[in-house]
């Protein structure tokens, strides 16, 4: 299912550790080489970037279906597709590979990330579309990893990666040694951020001339690594900041490099692009943080409007979704995990639950069950320093799981883990119609306005007034240009 996949290795000696991570036809836009992917097919491009071989277009056609994957899908927004084209275009035309053919991917996913694959497939997610806010800071970011490909950075790390083994970063113990479902998606989504620091200013510094030479603000790089350095230490305070934010760290001797090579190649400021209103433009309406298609949390309920499910978990967790799980963390040092897998339409529950992936299940525990005219099975399992309780449901012939973990049992974890199985059921109009949509939107600043008096008008969501602070590269107190467009994320 879309936002849900399978688990590696959980629990791993005993160490509870919760990772909260989250195609059709192409068709050219710009009448150059370009494409964007749509949902649908997988269509591999036919040109190639000067400079490559053959096997790049190997190494790319088998992992992009694994990416797709593990970034929740295709994001189609035409009005961001063609932005986005147009800008692969002039990069290209200013790397001296015009009639080089890319296809590039919008990942459904909030995550702000951006990489390349050898072959020439380039990816950004949507969230780092929310999080630039004008047309040269993504001509920055797609330039950097245009860069990596003509810098033929990719293929070597693809080469790195066939003899280096990628840490898997899912909750390491309870499972068995079947590593080959969601730690794929994990190694696949570890090893695109594995460039060498040599390599990322390597890539700064060719994307900053591709960008300036197309005509765009040369100092956008620094101006936007110094955004995702502030975003970087917000989702610190939500989930550790993995993901590209660590692996890309905007260190200020970064952005100083930056903003020093953008001065020696093209002078000051203000002799490029910027394209705030266009680019603007371009992403209203562009969902924000989790997408509806890979369900959504509403206080301690989550519900799958695609899958037509919910359930809710006890009082004291915070639920927070992923691309392949949801998760819900207690103050008192519990845990749950809720995610799903691939399981034969003939083996039994039980036998699935008692079939190694578990590891010290107490067979003799395991039951069955049937809520809400849904069949389950349950067990026991225990660790040097946890115990659990797993169970498994089969909805419309897909598997789903939980894991309770606690330091001990006790009645009340029993009781809530029983709670929150029973909770489980079909989803009905009235829990989908409780399901509301985040976006960016577009606000047009009046006269008056100060930052702090927009912020407020995302003081509804979590730290929605600092975020919105971040989102616009502004501070509080900043004057505020009459006439100017700002971004505010708010419920639709």
């Amino acid at each position: 299912m879309t936002g849900l996949g399978h688990f590696g290795k959980a629990l791993r000696n005993g160490t509870l550790a919760v990772s909260l991570l989250a195609l059709s036809a192409c068709s050219s836009l710009t009448g150059s080489n370009i494409a964007v992917s749509q949902t649908g097919d997988v269509r591999a491009p036919t040109v190639v970037p000067e400079g490559t071989d053959p096997d790049d277009v190997v190494i790319g056609r088998r992992e992009h279906p694994r990416i797709i994957a593990a970034y929740g899908g295709v994001y189609s927004d035409r009005p961001a597709e063609i932005m986005v084209a147009r800008i692969v275009g002039r990069l290209l035309a200013a790397a001296n590979q015009p009639n080089a053919q890319f296809q590039v991917t919008i990942l459904d996913s909030s995550e702000v990330n951006a990489f390349a694959l050898p072959g020439g497939y380039i990816y950004v997610t949507r969230g780092i579309l929310a999080l630039a806010s004008d047309t040269s800071e993504l001509a920055a970011v797609l330039a950097h990893e245009i860069a990596h490909v003509t810098l033929r950075h990719a293929r070597a790390r693809t080469d790195r990666t066939r003899t280096t083994q990628i840490v898997d970063r899912v909750i390491t113990g309870v499972f068995g040694g079947d590593t080959s479902t969601d730690a794929t998606a994990n190694r696949t989504r570890e090893s695109m951020a594995a460039f060498s620091q040599n390599q990322e200013l390597e890539a700064d510094r060719e994307g900053i001339k591709f960008a300036g030479k197309a005509g765009y603000d040369s100092q956008a790089a620094a101006r936007f690594l110094g955004v995702m350095s502030r975003f970087a230490s917000f989702s610190a305070g939500e989930n550790g900041g993995e993901g590209f934010l660590s692996s890309h760290p905007s260190t200020p001797a970064r952005i100083q490099k930056a903003l020093d090579t953008a001065k020696t190649m093209f002078g000051q400021a203000g002799s490029g692009e910027i394209g705030r209103d266009d680019y603007l433009a371009s992403i209203a309406g562009l969902t924000f943080g989790d997408s509806p298609a890979q369900g959504s949390i509403v206080g301690r309920r989550f519900i799958h409007t695609a899958s037509k499910f919910t359930f809710t978990v006890p009082n004291g967790y915070t639920l927070q979704n992923s691309q392949s799980a949801v998760v819900g963390v207690a103050g008192d040092g519990e845990a749950v995990r809720f995610d799903s897998a691939d399981v034969q339409a003939n083996v039994p529950l039980a036998e699935y639950l008692k079939s190694g992936w578990i590891a010290g299940l107490k067979t003799d525990s395991v039951t069955t069950q049937n809520y809400n005219g849904i069949e389950m099975a349950s067990g026991l399992a225990q660790t040097d320093q946890w115990f659990f309780r797993v169970s498994v449901m089969r909805l419309d012939g897909q598997v789903y799981r939980f894991i309770f973990a606690a330091k001990s049992d006790s009645s009340r974890f029993a009781q809530g883990a029983e709670a929150t199985l029973k909770s489980f059921r079909r989803a009905d109009a009235s829990d989908l119609n409780q399901v509301r949509k985040v976006a960016v939107r577009v606000v047009t600043a009046k006269a008056g306005d100060t930052a702090d008096s927009l912020a407020r008008q995302m003081a509804g969501l979590n730290r929605g007034t600092e975020l919105f602070y971040i989102i616009n590269d502004l501070y509080p107190g900043d004057a505020i240009a009459a006439g100017q467009k700002y971004k505010v994320v708010a419920l639709q």
